[in-house]
This record gives C-alpha cells, structure tokens and sequence, in this order.
C-alpha cells in the first residue's frame, strides 16, 4: 500500500477536482505538478483559482488559449505531490469571439433573437458586432471518403428550417465537399449542391489533369469536424492551423453564402479591389465590399476589380495564400480573434490554398494557379503621357514637340475619349482629323501611340457600323427570355446636339447622352464583332487616310458602367438587384444595378451556356481583356500593350492596370505603392497610379514628388481629368523640367533590369513591385511597412510622401546597401534613418549581393537600346554578388515562349565576376556592349584588371579607377559584346 492515488473529475464544466484517494507514500523528489492542459474548453478560461481544504491558495501560474484546438494550457502551478486541490475558472464570451448574425444594415434586437442569436450592445465600440451566434452551425458530415488525393463528404443541415439571416432562403442540406491535393503546396476545397447545378466561374486554372502530390512530400494536412461542420488545415512543418472553419457562421443557401475561418495571425495582405489606407489589414472590425464598379479610390468603396485573394504571414514567418474562385457580389470582414468572413450572394464556394512557405513563392504558386503575368513590350517601360480634354490633335502635336525640345525621356503619347466623334467606339472626331498624320508622324521619331476603347456602343444611330453590325451579329446583352437589349447610358452622345458642359452632370447624361448597348465578349460572336471592328480602326477600309496605326489599347469602363441604374426604363427583377442579403458595398442602399446593368442581364458562355449578369457582373472586364489584347495582336503583328480598368484573377495573363481615377492629393502617394503591391500579389504586375493625379488641379510640390515616385511605377503616366490644369512634365517651370528628366534618365537607365524583373515575372511568377517583407521576412518590421517598397529584390525606393518634408523616415533593412547615386556604403542596417531628400531627389540603394545591368538613356527607348549597357555590381558582406540581363527585340509575339531571346547571367565571387549566356536565342542587331563595370564594396586596393574567354586572356583597352574612400572599382572603355561568356578579374 505504500503509493499515491489520485482520482480527477471536471464538474459543473468549469471546475477541476484532484482528490487523494491513498496517500502511503512521500516521494523523495517534492514532485508537483506544474502544468494542466485541458482539452476542449469552448471558450477562453479568463481567470483560474486554486483552491486547497476550501481556501484559495496563492498561485502565480499563467494561462493560454489556442481557440483553434480549443485548448487551454496552464503553466506555472505548484500542486504537490499528494496533496489534493481544486481548480475552478471562469469562461467569458470573449468580444472577440463573437460572428456578425446580422450582417445587414437594419439590425435590431427582435429580428436577431428571431435568428437565435444573442444581443449585447457594446457602446464603446459600434463596430463590434451587438448581435451575434451562441451557438453552432447547422450543419455536419457524413459518408467521408477518403483517396490518396483528398477526400469528399456529404453536409447535411440539422434544421432545414433555419434561415441563415432575415429574408435568407433556406439553407440548402444537399451538400458536398470535395478536397483535391493538387500538388505538395497546393490544395483546393470546393463546398456545392450535389442535386442542382448551380454557377460555377468559368474562369480556367492551370491544375494538374490528376493530383501530384504525395502523403510525405505535402506541406499540408487536412482534417473535417463532423459535427459542427469544419474544415481544418495545418502546415505539417510546424503544426501551425492556417484554416479553422468549424464556426457558427457556415450557411449555405441559394443567394446567401457565409463561411468564417480563424487566421493563423494578425497579418493579412490583399482583397481588392479597393483603397487601402495600409498594406497589412486592420483587423479590428472591418468589412469590405467586392464588385466591380465605377468608383474612384475612396475609403471602404468597392472599385474597379474584383480580386478575392489574400496572402497571411504565420506568426513564425511563413506564409500562404487563399483564392475563392467566386464572382458574386461578396464583402468579407475581419475581426481580431483573428479571424476571418466571407459573404457572398451566389455560386458555390470553391477555395485554393497555396502553401508558399515564403510570401514570394506564394505569388510564384499562385500565379502558376491563374496564369503568369504578360511580358510587356520594352516601349511601355518607358514614360507616358495622357488627359482627358485634349481639345484637338494640335494640341497633342504640340505637347510631344514640347517634350522633344526640353529632352524629357518620353515613349508613349495616348488619345483619350476626345478623339472619338461624339464618344462613339471606332470613330474619328472633326477636331481630331490630323491624328492618323500624327500618330504615323511620332513612331517614325521613335515613339508610340496608345487609344482609348470603352466597351458600350451607341445605339441611337442611323448609320454606326459598330452597331449595326453588332445588332446583326447578336452581340449585345439583352433581357431574359427576349430579343430586346438592354440599354444604358455612358459616354457617346446623341446626334445633332449642343452640349452644354456647365450642366450638372446628371442632367448632361439626362439631356445629351445616347443610348448604349454593352457587348456580351463571353460570345465567340462578340469576340469576332469586335476583332472586326479593331482591325477596320487601325486598317480603314473605307478611307485609308483615316486609319489610326495604333501601337496599344487602354480598356476604360468595363466594370461595365453606365450613367444610369440598371437600364433606361429601370430593372425588371427587384430580387436579383436588390438581394436578400446586400454586401457591404458603395451602393448597398441603391441596389447591385447602381451605375452598371441590370443583373437579370442574359449572357452566354462560350459553350452556349445561359448565365445571369448578377452571376458573371465581375468578370466583365476579365471577359473582355484577352479579346481585345488578340485583336490588337492580329492587326500589329507585334507584342502590344493592354491596359484595362476592371480586372479579376488572371487578368495580368492579358493586361497591366492602373489604379483608377485617383486624386490630386498627398495621400494618394502612398496609396498607389499600397495598391501596386496588392496588385504585385493579384498577379498584375504592370501597374501604376495617374501621376499627379486624375481629379483637381495638381500643386508644383506634390507633382515632383510624384514624378519621382511614378517613375518606379512598372506602368509610368502622367493623366489627368478635364477641366483640370496641365500636370505634364512641360507645363511647370524650367526646374520641374530638370528634375523630371533627371528621374526619368534614371528610370530608363534601369529599364534593362526592370525589363528582366517583368521576364522573372513572366517566367516564374515573381514580384516587380516587391513589398519589403518579400525579401526579409523574417524582420517582422517589415511585415507593417507599405511607404517604400522595392523593384525586385536590389533595388529599395524611399519616396517622400509628404509636403515640404526635405528628408524621409525610411527603413533599412537587414543586408548591405549602396547609395544609387554616390555609390557609398550606407553603413547600417536594419533600422529606421532619416535620409536627406531636398525636392530634387529620391532616395535610391542598391542591395549587396546582386549585379544590375543598365543602359545609357535617351529620349525614347527606340534610342537607348541601341546605347552601350553597364553593370552595377554591388557585393555583400561575403564579396558576392549574383544577377541576370533578359533581353529580346521587345516587340516579339511570344519572344519567351519561342525561345527568341537572349539570357545572361553574373555572378561575382570575391575578385571575379562571370559573365555566362544561358540562353542564346536572339542576336541584337545594335552589337550592344558592356562598355562600363561599377564595382561596390571592394575592401582593397586594385591595381590591374583583366578579361578572359574560355580561360585565356584577351586584349581590352579599358580604363580603371579604384576609390579607397569609396571603395568602388570603376571599369571604362570596356568592349564585352552582349551574347558572349566573359571573365572580368581585379587584383
């Protein structure tokens, strides 16, 4: 009998009892126990009490909560060895924990009891939900099947009487789940209606025709909670839970969707598209809209794309990716549990989660998922110019000849709707009849020329081609169960009429504005119809002096939007405008039709199948992009450029985007880097902000320093509204002249590494506009910073944000960097320092540990890729250094795809740098060469360089300068033709 026996028992739920049942024995060793863990604690224990002999005992022990595996641990206890205690703690509803029951504007304290749920309103905070779930979802699990590549089972709902929120349909109880291992880091979870077919997107991704994953090799492992349905998925490598579903929020009905996931941490990127105040999400209480819409940035206003995708960082670093592949109206919320909700008005729910583990191999997996990025053509590298309210073509030939004459890098020039008669798709204004001259008269300098198309076509013609044969094509969106199209209102205006444009602009639209069709590009009878139409605008049948030879094409209002709510006479369908659960949305009180279709629209699908527009509203732009990209294509014969307005997942395969019409306004600065780098996870990576701004006059100081943010913008253009005042680089002063050609020699210095960042991109997925915590994740500092950011992973750009500020906060992180401009080691790191920037300067480092190649400047990019090029070598803490040159015609269909180009690599080690042609399928006419090799951070004296080929040296008649204070190497005179090996040595 000489031993201890215990016996435990919880009662009451909330009180743990350890009794001595036999105490013979005294252990030598003053054994306690130090740690509790209790398993399955629905909520958070907030307070623990000891007790011994009915007397609270001092206990200096602490307490932790994983909510994802309901587990509470409680360290620092000091129970002795037989001795019998009890432990008793109180569980509270954490505010934290609670799920928005009544996600609708009019919630009350009746209609969420109706619901079942619990009301308690919190009067510091209204924006904490006060009606809330007190208890699990409906649904659970049967008949799972298990394979070697994922696992399905039927959802079955317990209440088929439950309505998920006021005015809700029924849940729907025939449900399945479907999870697909697609490969080791990628994984797709797919929730739909096995006895109805309901929409699906019909959007393709690039997956695997049979799962290649294997049970050893996967980052991830799923499992399902039976009963409340769930779905949990984990990273194997640390055991951390990246989605945890099993929550009170799940319904599914027909047209109220709701699925809530806790989140690994507090660090969410992406979701758009919308204005952003910062990069990372606040995740105190907020929602979000998603659907495409005329709207300027704005705070909380859903815009022009539809982009449901975010990007989380674990607490240790790593990071994976969420796609819902759904194009319903949708708004998601966030709350600091932390956890996230989704809420969407139809489809399915169909999610794919990529497992990176670092947040650039999320982008490169995700991009494999939905389609690399486009490689743009070399010319739209370089600096654009664009505004609305060009009064006639004059004016255009006058903005280009002044550009010429102060020297100004500058490639592109673009008409906006000005050109057009009347508005009109596909027509030439009487004001702008010297255009087909001009723009044949600019790309013989050198230059390009870009045109606006808006997708509505007018419809109050008598003799408009575009419409007729639209009309006779079948291409237009028309009324359900009908021959009649539906018609708005956009930009063309009606015959024979004086506009005033003093008016309001509603009445304008009342007064002036025709009818307009809207092209359904879903058909292969519209994709043929507007190819057409494309090809006759560049190659005029009818009068060859009236074609307009242009080199791109930028896709305006193809949310789509119009000017009026639905249709000329209003909508027809009250529900399908006005749904039973509205998004939280710029227009919720107005309806999904506000300034767009009416959402009983009928389209087609490729196949023929029938969709609502309420179901494929979102993918108007999407549908519209690779069409107009392989007319343009078709008639150019060359790569081209597509710019468009809306977007959603995969549009980067066709098209860049800019960011809408912003502001001129300080904040906008830093917003455009916010939504670049969002875009930079969306798989845009052509993108950029208006320079200086869309609306309002532009201010002198504001305009510098946006030159000199927009010249990092992968898409750089000045373009602002009518009415407005020139902003052009020429329409300042002498010194705003300077300083613009002075960025802009910079950004077309560096157009050879940014041309290869959009080859890396291209390729493999990579970032151009590339976040900080990209490259130094594991510095949590940068996983908050969004007012710098880097062009690929070298080059770090610290722009000033801010009026009359002369010097700029920026965060240097962890690695070597160099001064761009005085080529000085900057001699610390990771930390915030304060950078002189006087008016005319942005600040520029180079990151040790890669090698950049550039090219002499010119005013076109016709010119300076026939300049010599150079290398920036810039070594790291170790002396190495690594980089890559991708180089083709830059006009090329395809250039990548069919081998036609040029790859080398460098790479320094110490003393030696090598020069290595990795791919040889392009020979450039101009016989470039590295005339120039600037070597950064030589610790020692060097006295004599040499260069080799195939290990024997060769004759070089160039000139060297070291610098012991800067301790740079400067090679001149050098003559390395571009396409051949080298090795360059210094001693």
């Amino acid at each position: 009998f000489m031993y201890i026996k215990y016996v435990y028992c919880i009662i009451s739920q909330n009180v743990l009892q350890i009794n001595v049942m036999n105490n013979n024995y005294n252990d030598p060793n003053n054994l306690k126990f130090e740690e509790i863990r209790i398993l399955g604690l629905i909520h958070e224990p907030t307070y623990v009490t000891v007790s011994q002999n009915n007397v609270v005992q001092s206990s200096s022990h602490n307490i932790t909560y994983d909510p994802a595996n309901k587990v509470t641990h409680i360290r620092g206890l000091q129970l002795e060895l037989g001795k019998s205690y009890v432990l008793q703690w109180s569980q509270e509803f954490s505010v934290n924990e609670r799920f928005d029951c009544h996600p609708s504007q009019d919630a009350t304290k009746e209609k969420c009891e109706q619901l079942g749920c619990t009301w308690n309103e919190i009067i510091s905070d209204s924006s904490i939900p006060y009606c809330y779930y007190n208890s699990d979802n409906s649904y659970s699990v049967e008949d799972v099947k298990y394979t070697s590549s994922g696992l399905t089972a039927n959802l079955t709902v317990s209440n088929i009487n439950t309505k998920a929120f006021e005015n809700s349909t029924l849940p729907i109880g025939t449900l399945r789940l479907e999870v697909k291992y697609h490969d080791n880091n990628m994984l797709q979870f797919k929730i739909y209606d096995y006895q109805n077919k309901r929409y699906e997107v019909p959007v393709p991704l690039n997956l695997p025709s049979s799962p290649q994953s294997t049970a050893e090799n996967r980052l991830y492992e799923v499992s399902v909670h039976r009963k409340p349905f769930g779905i949990q998925i984990r990273r194997k490598s640390t055991g951390t839970v990246i989605w945890d579903s099993q929550l009170p929020t799940f319904t599914f009905s027909d047209m109220f969707l709701q699925i809530s996931t806790r989140l690994p941490s507090q660090y969410i990127y992406g979701f758009g598209e919308t204005e952003h105040t910062t990069f990372r999400h606040d995740m105190n209480w907020h929602t979000w809209g998603m659907f495409s819409r005329d709207q300027p940035p704005g705070y909380k206003l859903n815009s022009y794309g539809f982009q449901p995708f975010y990007m989380a960082i674990e607490e240790d670093g790593n990071a994976h990716g969420v796609l819902l592949l759904n194009s319903n109206a949708m708004d998601v919320t966030f709350q600091p549990t932390p956890a996230l909700t989704y809420r969407t008005v139809g489809g399915i729910l169909d999610f794919y989660m990529v497992l990176g583990p670092t947040p650039e191999l999320v982008v490169q997996e995700y991009t494999a998922l939905i389609g690399r990025p486009f490689m743009p053509p070399y010319w739209s590298l370089g600096f654009q110019l664009c505004r609305y309210g060009y009064r006639n073509d004059s004016e255009i030939a006058e903005l280009v000849s002044e550009m010429k004459s102060a020297q100004i890098p500058y490639d592109v020039q673009y008409s906006d709707i000005d050109y057009m008669e009347r508005q009109m798709d596909f027509t030439l204004s009487p004001h702008f009849t010297g255009l087909p001259d001009l723009i044949n008269k600019v790309k013989q300098e050198g230059m390009r020329f870009i045109l606006i198309l808006d997708p509505a076509i007018a419809a109050n013609e008598t003799n408009y081609l575009a419409f007729t044969r639209g009309v006779n094509d079948d291409v237009f969106i028309k009324w359900p169960n009908s021959n009649d199209i539906i018609y708005g209102k956009v930009w063309p205006d009606l015959p024979n009429v004086e506009v005033n444009e003093t008016l309001d602009h509603e009445i304008q639209v009342q007064l002036y504005r025709a009818h307009t069709a809207f092209p359904d590009f879903f058909r292969n009878s519209t994709i043929e119809w507007w190819k057409r139409e494309i090809i006759e605008c560049y190659n005029n049948p009818h009068n060859a002096s009236r074609s307009l030879k242009f080199d791109g094409l930028w896709i305006d209002m193809n949310e789509p939007s119009s000017f009026v709510n639905g249709a000329i006479y209003g909508c027809r369908d009250v529900q399908l405008n006005f749904p039973p659960y509205m998004p939280y949305l710029a227009s919720r009180s107005e309806g999904l039709n506000s300034k767009t279709l009416c959402m009983e629209g009928q389209q087609y699908l490729l196949d023929g199948t029938p969709v609502r527009h309420y179901d494929v509203h979102n993918l108007y732009g999407w549908s519209q992009t690779k069409p107009t990209l392989d007319a343009l294509q078709n008639v150019t014969k060359e790569r081209g450029i597509l710019v468009t307005r809306s977007t959603y997942p995969s549009s980067g395969k066709w098209a860049g985007h800019w960011l809408g019409d912003n502001t001129a306004a300080w904040d906008q600065l830093a917003k455009s880097i916010i939504g670049m780098m969002e875009f930079s996870l969306f798989g845009v990576s052509y993108t950029g902000a208006d320079i200086c701004g869309f609306f309002q006059d532009a201010e002198y100081e504001m305009c510098v320093r946006w030159m000199q943010l927009g010249a990092f913008y992968p898409f750089s253009r000045n373009h602002n509204g009518k009415g407005t005042k020139r902003q052009d680089p020429v329409a300042w002063n002498s010194t705003f002249e300077d300083i613009s050609r002075n960025i802009l020699n910079i950004r077309y210095t560096l157009l050879p590494y940014l041309y290869t960042l959009m080859y890396e991109a291209h390729a493999h997925g990579s970032t151009v506009v590339r976040p900080l915590l990209h490259e130094f994740v594991e510095d949590r500092t940068t996983w908050e910073i969004y007012r710098q950011f880097l062009w690929g992973p070298a080059l770090l750009i610290s722009p000033v944000l801010e009026p009359r500020a002369v010097t700029v906060d920026a965060y240097i992180p962890n690695a070597r960097w160099y001064d761009y401009y005085t080529d000085e080691f900057l001699g610390f790191r990771g930390q915030f320092t304060n950078l002189s920037a006087p008016l005319e300067h942005i600040n520029l480092h180079i990151r040790g540990g890669y090698i950049i190649a550039t090219q002499s400047p010119a005013n076109t990019t016709f010119y300076s890729r026939k300049n010599p090029l150079q290398l920036i070598v810039a070594l790291n803490d170790s002396q190495l250094a690594q980089g890559q040159l991708y180089w083709d015609d830059g006009v090329r269909i395809d250039a990548y795809e069919g081998g036609i180009y040029l790859l080398t690599s460098f790479s320094a080690n110490q003393n030696v740098l090598e020069i290595k042609v990795l791919h040889q399928g392009y020979a450039d006419p101009n016989n470039l060469k590295f005339t120039e090799i600037k070597i950064l951070g030589v610790m020692s004296n060097v006295q004599n360089v040499t260069v080799s080929q195939k290990g024997e040296a060769i004759e070089s008649a160039h000139h060297l300068n070291y610098n012991s204070t800067t301790q740079v190497l400067l090679i001149t005179l050098l003559e390395l033709e571009l396409g051949r090996d080298y090795t360059v040595e210094w001693r």
